[in-house]
């Protein structure tokens, strides 16, 4: 029997699993929308397409499995740019669904068409224009499995209006699931032998494709073999901050400590990192191509492998597997590191408690108070999450992450993912306490998704953390052009009575004594929560305050 060219899509996308999509509707896919009606999918309405882009990237993060966004043609599409954007960097399988004009307007300029391929194509795994209704189903499933294997990331299926409403007769294909990419035997016996010769080694796990049983695994590793391990920047939860062989994050803002550790390291194994710009420090942790530190790198990208840096050994494996795998070797029975990585967790468990800030001005929230009280009040299962900006590394170095659902940060570095990533969060994971940092300049880029988290019931709370600028560029500024700022102050609005008017808990917090009733009061109100956190223009980083010393 046929059926429109929606219902297809719609069924196939039930054949996947999908259970939730997000979406700001247009006409270009008007039969998407109505085939939705049907189905057993919850639809959830973003403000933005960025939001909803950004929704989608996070809920793939969560569920392991590819985000499902859907957005009209051109300024929708180029606005949830920002979404794939994110899903390309931090390597999470996604796909983005947008209307594109009749197929016979194709080409003549028609109103709000795009060229998808030139468009996405340097961001997106790959981007694809069905041509009929009745390749739809094999198309979405393609899709998934181009999401799925590999390094996970972004697909784009652009849905010509034609393609939509056109009827036709197809079989849905059957869920597809990620390809698993064991190491070679040969590979896990060459780690063996280079462990055995190592007098300081270390693994910092990072990228995507884990999972909790994985992160069991790689504790059961490093519990053998007795290793410190770091997390790469904005992968904390994929090893307990608490375990006695955590040391630390290596992103932006990285202790000291840990820092001379990688670098006096004889063996470092990299898991699923990159070691990209931000982990590397600038590409100065490891020199390129040729790394001082012996480098195991394992991933699960036979492309990534030996691109930026040549390894002394290098592993086609996903983390899954590898994992596994490396759970079952048979550690020495002495290890020349014996202790280090208790005391790499040591000079950690120093590092990320907050002590009052000596500095603090009267009349301004001090966020290591903030900070302290939360560890003791968050529950372990909590999910945080935050955009971008220096008000993010009072989260990144201070609170401790247990469980790979527990943080949601892009590594991309886009302003803005917070709260949309805090939606989505909570919609897949209820009954989880979800909080958002944001700064004042990142919830604004996104500040809409509010009205969803409202209209959708997801009760995340917000720590909004106003400095009244664009903290990070003011923070640049003030290091490259001493007393000269430049559009970076910011006008904002009474955050707490915008939240009020979407039904919201609110309250604005403008003492650091007076935080913890007031979180408290959010926790307990049950619903959608604001926290409006006054703080210190001057205090422009964790560790620095304006102005600079004329050393720096």
């Amino acid at each position: 029997m046929k059926v429109e060219g929606g219902v297809l899509l719609v069924r196939a996308l039930e054949a996947q699993g999908v259970s939730r999509v997000f979406c700001v509707p247009g006409e270009s896919y008007l039969p998407v929308l109505d085939a939705l009606v049907d189905s057993g999918i919850d639809t959830v309405l973003c403000r933005q397409e960025g939001g909803a882009a950004m929704m989608a990237e996070a809920d793939g993060k969560l569920t392991g499995r590819p985000g499902i966004a859907f957005v009209t043609r051109g300024p929708g599409a180029t606005n949830a740019a920002s979404g794939v954007h994110v899903a390309a960097h931090d390597l999470t399988p996604m796909i983005l669904f947008i209307g594109q004009v009749p197929t016979e307007f194709r080409g003549r300029g028609a109103f709000q068409e795009v060229d998808y391929d030139k468009f996405f194509g340097g961001m997106a795994k790959a981007v694809f224009e069905a041509a009929t209704a009745a390749e739809l189903p094999d198309l979405v499933a393609e899709a998934f499995r181009i999401a799925l294997d590999g390094a996970p990331g972004p697909v784009v299926i652009a849905l010509p209006e034609d393609t939509l409403s056109g009827e036709a007769e197809a079989e849905i294909p059957s869920r597809v699931e990620a390809i698993d990419i064991p190491p070679a035997e040969s590979k896990l016996e060459d780690l063996w032998a280079m462990l055995e010769g190592a007098k300081a080694p270390i693994l910092i796990l990072g990228g995507s494709r884990w999972t909790d049983g994985a992160i069991a695994d790689i504790q059961t590793f490093a519990t053998h073999f007795h290793l410190p391990v770091a997390c790469s920047f904005r992968r904390q939860a994929l090893f307990p901050s608490l375990h006695p062989h955590y040391a630390g994050d290596v992103g932006i803002g990285i202790a000291p400590a840990l820092k001379a550790r990688i670098e006096a390291s004889d063996l470092v194994i990299a898991i699923g990192a990159r070691l990209g710009e931000m982990p590397s420090q600038g590409y100065t942790l490891f020199d390129v191509p040729q790394p001082k530190q012996r480098l195991v790198h394992v991933l699960p990208d036979d492309a990534e492998l030996g691109r930026v840096y040549h390894p002394a050994l290098s592993i086609l494996a996903d983390p899954v597997s590898f994992a596994r795998k490396a759970a079952q070797l048979v550690a020495p029975a002495t290890v020349a590191w014996s202790g280090e990585a208790e005391a790499a967790h040591a000079t950690y468990l120093a590092w990320s408690t907050p002590a009052p800030d000596t500095a603090a001005r009267a009349g301004y929230v001090d966020m290591n108070g903030v900070m302290a009280h939360l560890e003791k009040v968050l529950p372990a299962t909590s999910t945080l999450t935050n955009g971008a900006g220096n008000f993010a590394g009072w989260l990144h170095r201070f609170h401790r992450f247990v469980g790979h659902a527990a943080q949601l940060a892009p590594t991309s570095g886009s302003m803005g993912y917070g709260l949309p990533a805090a939606v989505a969060a909570k919609l897949r994971h209820p009954e989880r306490t979800v909080v958002c940092f944001a700064g004042d300049g990142c919830f604004q880029m996104t500040m809409q998704e509010f009205g969803t988290a409202a209209q959708a019931g997801a009760a995340v709370i917000v720590l909004l953390v106003d400095n009244s600028q664009y903290g990070t560029i003011r923070m640049h500024q003030e290091r490259h052009y001493p007393g000269r700022p430049s559009a970076t102050a910011l006008v904002n609005p009474d955050f707490a009575a915008l939240a009020r008017s979407y039904g919201a808990y609110a309250a604005a917090v403008e003492r650091t004594e007076d935080f913890a009733a007031a979180f408290d009061a959010a926790v307990a109100s049950g619903g959608l929560a604001l926290l409006h956190i006054k703080t210190d223009p001057d205090r422009i980083s964790v560790t620095a305050r304006l102005p600079f010393p004329a050393s720096m």
